[in-house]
């Protein structure tokens, strides 16, 4: 990665069986780096650097990053790959995906989660308690794409959970943005705690109407740090 250099995170060569593809490999190594946080907007995401990394040539991370960038996730430049800079019209179209999205799958996910996810929820969120204690926006950051990612495992319908999850990928930037800002902070983790409540009772109601008070909550935090900026 030029930039700020860091290390993607390791992936296993695939069996002789070859169930999944050098190219997928690259591109969950990639993906999980840029749900992580590890990735900033002022990194630069270069093939050949991170084919050397992963220990294959550089074809497949090639087409990792190409299908990153159709995802959303990347945009391709001169000197490498980025994350995309988004402008308020593009995060406002993602909550408005979000708000009609979220709190539906939320009530599914409520309904069909495990007692397994419940206890992984109740550690991402005690994961946040401390990083908000402490201030460490990093993992923070982590301890909220943990606790997204164990509910939206929950949700049966794939298609759904995948739609979901591209919004999110897509916004990385505007979330290491607001995260950064301790009043945020404070209404994530709330907003966490209180999700975690109607999981844990397998309340489908107020799931969903956690969720929209957790986005409509989100999408006004952004607005208040964006207008903030342009004063």
């Amino acid at each position: 990665m030029s930039g700020k250099t860091s290390k993607v995170m390791e992936a296993s060569v695939p069996d002789a069986s070859g169930r999944l593809s050098l190219s997928s490999i690259a591109h969950d190594a990639l993906r999980a780096r840029l749900r992580a946080g590890l990735v900033t907007p002022e990194d630069r995401l270069v093939d050949m650097e991170i084919a050397t990394q992963l220990g294959m040539s550089r074809m497949p991370v090639r087409e990792a990053l190409l299908q990153l960038v159709a995802e959303g996730c990347l945009v391709s430049t001169a000197r490498g790959y980025r994350i995309p800079t988004l402008n308020r019209d593009d995060v406002m179209e993602v909550f408005e995906l979000r708000k009609l999205l979220e709190p539906r799958a939320a009530a599914l996910a409520a309904r069909d989660i495990s007692r397994e996810g419940i206890a992984q929820l109740g550690a991402a969120l005690g994961e946040a308690k401390t990083a908000q204690a402490t201030v460490d926006f990093s993992r923070l950051f982590r301890a909220n794409a943990d606790f997204r990612e164990t509910w939206l495992g929950a949700v049966r319908n794939s298609r759904l959970a995948a739609v979901i999850t591209r919004c999110a990928d897509q916004v990385l930037t505007v979330r290491m943005s607001t995260l950064r800002d301790p009043a945020i902070q404070v209404i994530v983790v709330a907003g966490l705690q209180e999700l975690h409540a109607a999981f844990a009772r397998h309340d489908s109601v107020a799931a969903h109407d956690s969720m929209v008070r957790f986005v409509f909550a989100a999408e006004r935090g952004y607005a208040a740090l964006a207008n903030a900026s342009v004063e």
